[in-house]
This record gives structure tokens, C-alpha cells and sequence, in this order.
């Protein structure tokens, strides 16, 4: 009787269990059609606002525009907006092309960015090319006009960002350096002023050649040019500003891992070299080694300082740790190896050219760095990342291996196994996938 009992008390429970899972389900369909309708009508919503914002790019006051560049660009940090872009790409980038011509300097620095965030966004192909060609000369003219700071580095990330995404050969981004190389250093250029160029756009100017530089084979850059920079970058060791010292150590440390002292003295074909030229070379490359003997003697002694008075503790630290990265590169080989969650998964980086990049990009998308880096392609295949996929409850779906193999395959039939099977799992679970990587602040 006990044990009658006990079955009948364990099948009321299954039951009880049965139909609460089956509530529960059908709940779950009825919030997830709710949430899905909300979600089609915040679409419908925020692609009506951004036809609005674009629109009060023609007002003629000057703060509508600025309020509205401040919306778009919010807007495409949020979300990346490809639909938007495929339909109203050449009106978008036009007008932002005649704020950075015509506007304030506020407006010239927001204009920047949203053409820079609009390069990001489509990837590389003909519309980034098109922002590449249409943008440089009015990017280069407002760079010779020496306007205030924050206009100047708005430019120069601008810049740097189209020709890293646009660019489609060394040519085109040596055309780019050599616009921010005059622009931090005016003697070499006749086209900027001669104004004294504050620490600020020095560092910006560094930042954003160093970024460009990650892109060139060593052998890219004539010999004259490498040691036109390894010198100067030098020069910058010896300056106060921290910011400026840690970024021209950076950009020492990646001129030297991408380019040996042979590269950077022509010794390409020494073989076919004359006398006179073998000397010269050889001339060259002394020099090239006195370069970096002081530059290896400036780099001990920054990952060695000790703090004084009024000098910040954070900021001495961060400068001690990148020179100690840089000492260790230079005397023993040593790359720099870095690594941070971004919705959950490990974005690593082992090298100058990836570090320097990734700092570049995360810097220039600010708070809108971890839902590109979960959404946009071509960052993925910038960093070699894979993010994990969300649903939109943001719970993981947890796949087998087997069914990872199948996901990642080229294979038609294996890719139509995987639509099966994912189809299955979602009836399973009586959910849907979102499609796309739902952002996880927490993780980031």
C-alpha cells in the first residue's frame, strides 16, 4: 500500500510538473512573439529616427547638425546599421563631407567620427574605397588648416581608420602617413602652419601612423623613411608628456618587429649592389644600430623610473609596464601577449602589430567596442575572433562537437543538417534564435 502510495503521490507530482511545463511553454511563446513584435517595432523606430537625424544634417544651425551627428553616431555604436547604410550610404557620407568642410570644429570632430564609424561598419569593398577617395582631400585640408585640438585628432582618427578599412595598397596608405607625418612634423611639409603642434595631436599623430604601419610588409617603406622615424620617434622618448613617450615606444617597438636592420638600410639586393652603394649601405646600417643602441638605453631607463612628487601613480605605472614590454622585446625577442572577454569569449592578441590595433580600434569605438566586436565581421577577421552566439534571453546555446563541425563545414549537405538540427533545437526549446550576437556588457 506504502508503495501504491508513493506512485500515485510521484505521478500527481509528474503531473503537476507536465502541466507547469506546459504553461510555462506556452508563457514562453507568448513573450517571445511579445518580444519579438517589440523588437520589429524599435527597429521600425529607430530606422525612422535616423532618417530624421539625417535629415537635420541640412538645417542650417549649426547645433541641430551637431545634435544630430551625436545621435547617428550613437546610433551606429549601438547597432550596426546595414540596412540604413545600403540605402542612404551616399547621402550619409556626403553630408558629413561638407560639415567636416563647412563646420564648427565640434561638428568637423563628430563628422569625422561618423564617417569613420560608417567605413567600420561596411567593411572593406567599393563603398569603403568610395569614403577613401571622396574623404581624403577634404580630410587633408581641414588637417593643413592646424584648427583646434580636438578637431585634429578627430581628423587624424578619421583618416586612419578609412584608409585601414578602404585602403586598397600600400600606396594609398603611405599617401595617408605622409599627410599625419606633416602634421607632427611641419618642417618636412609646406602645406600646414607652423604653429607649435600641442603633445595631444603628437601622440594622435603617432597613434594613428603606428596604426597605418600595421598593415605595410617591412619592405614597404623606402630605408630613408624608417630611419627618418626611428629617429624622431627617439627625439619623442625625451619628452615630458607621458602619453606621448608611451606611444612613440610603442611605435618604435613595432617599427623593429616588422622591419629588420637590413629593411631598414635598402640591403634588399646587396648582391647587386655597386661599391659605392655597399658602402653606403653599410654607413646606413651603423647608424641604423647607434639608432637603436639609444633607443634601447631610453627604454631601460623609462621601464626603471621611480616615482617623484606630483606624479600620478596610475600613469607611472602604465608607462613602467609598456616599457618593460618593450625592453623585453628588444633585448630577448619577447612579443607582448594580451588577452579580454568580450561577451564571454578571449580576444588575444601576441604581437605589436595586434596590440597596436586592437588599442587603435578599441579607443576610436569607445562604448561601442564590444558590439562591433561581437557583430562586425571584418573586426572578426581583423583579430581572428569567433564570438559565442546568443539568444535573445541571452542564454548560450551550448552545441556539441559534432554539431560545431557541422556549423563551421562548407559543406551544402552538412550546412542543411545544421539548419535541421537548429530547428529542432529551437522547437525543442520553444525559443528563437536572435541571429545576431546579443551584447554582453557584463563580460566585456
Amino acid at each position: 500500500m506504502g508503495k501504491r502510495n508513493s506512485q500515485k503521490k510521484n505521478a500527481a507530482m509528474l503531473d503537476s510538473d507536465d502541466t507547469d511545463s506546459i504553461s510555462s511553454s506556452s508563457s514562453s511563446v507568448r513573450f517571445t512573439n511579445m518580444v519579438e513584435l517589440g523588437t520589429e517595432e524599435r527597429e521600425v523606430d529607430k530606422d525612422t529616427m535616423l532618417d530624421q537625424w539625417l535629415d537635420d544634417l541640412y538645417e542650417k544651425r549649426g547645433s541641430t547638425r551637431e545634435k544630430a551627428l551625436t545621435s547617428i553616431i550613437e546610433a551606429f555604436n549601438s547597432s550596426l546599421q546595414h540596412e540604413f547604410i545600403e540605402k542612404k550610404f551616399a547621402t550619409l557620407l556626403h553630408q558629413c563631407l561638407t560639415s567636416v568642410k563647412k563646420g564648427s570644429a565640434k561638428e568637423v570632430a563628430l563628422a569625422s567620427h561618423a564617417i569613420g564609424l560608417l567605413a567600420l561598419t561596411t567593411g572593406p569593398g567599393e563603398k569603403a574605397q568610395e569614403i577613401l577617395e571622396e574623404s581624403f582631400s577634404p580630410i587633408s585640408e581641414a588637417l593643413r588648416l592646424r584648427p583646434e585640438m580636438s578637431k585634429t585628432s578627430s581628423l587624424l582618427e578619421c583618416l586612419a581608420v578609412i584608409t585601414f578599412v578602404g585602403g586598397e595598397g600600400p600606396e594609398q596608405t603611405e599617401k595617408s602617413m605622409n599627410i599625419m607625418w606633416q602634421v607632427a612634423h611641419p618642417k618636412l611639409g609646406t602645406n600646414v602652419s607652423s604653429s607649435k603642434t600641442p603633445p595631444a595631436v603628437i601622440t594622435m599623430v603617432v597613434s594613428a601612423w603606428s596604426f597605418l604601419l600595421t598593415t605595410l610588409d617591412g619592405w614597404a617603406l623606402n630605408p630613408k623613411t624608417w630611419q627618418e622615424s626611428v629617429s624622431y620617434f627617439s627625439t619623442l622618448l625625451d619628452k615630458d608628456d607621458r602619453l606621448l613617450r608611451i606611444a612613440a615606444g610603442e611605435a618604435l617597438a613595432l617599427i623593429f618587429e616588422i622591419g629588420s636592420l637590413e629593411k631598414f638600410c635598402g640591403e634588399a639586393n646587396v648582391s647587386t649592389n655597386t661599391p659605392i652603394e655597399e658602402g653606403k649601405d653599410s654607413r646606413n646600417l651603423m647608424h641604423m644600430h647607434g639608432l637603436r643602441n639609444k633607443v634601447l638605453g631610453q627604454v631601460r631607463v623609462f621601464a626603471a623610473e621611480a616615482s617623484s612628487k606630483g606624479t600620478a601613480k596610475k600613469d607611472l605605472n602604465t608607462q613602467k609596464n609598456t616599457f618593460r614590454d618593450i625592453l623585453d622585446f628588444l633585448e630577448n625577442g619577447y612579443t607582448p601577449e594580451s588577452s579580454m572577454k568580450v561577451g564571454g569569449e578571449s580576444l588575444n592578441t601576441s604581437s605589436w602589430v595586434q596590440l597596436i590595433q586592437l588599442n587603435f580600434l578599441k579607443h576610436f569605438l569607445g562604448g561601442g567596442f564590444v558590439k562591433h566586436m561581437q557583430e562586425n565581421q571584418f573586426l572578426h577577421d581583423v583579430f581572428g575572433f569567433v564570438p559565442k552566439k546568443k539568444s535573445l534571453s541571452g542564454v548560450e546555446h551550448r552545441m556539441s562537437g559534432g554539431a560545431k563541425r557541422m556549423y563551421k563545414s562548407p559543406n551544402s549537405t552538412l550546412n542543411k543538417a545544421r539548419t535541421q538540427m537548429l530547428n529542432k533545437q529551437r522547437m525543442l526549446s520553444q525559443g528563437k534564435n536572435a541571429g545576431h550576437f546579443a551584447v554582453d556588457y557584463a563580460d566585456a
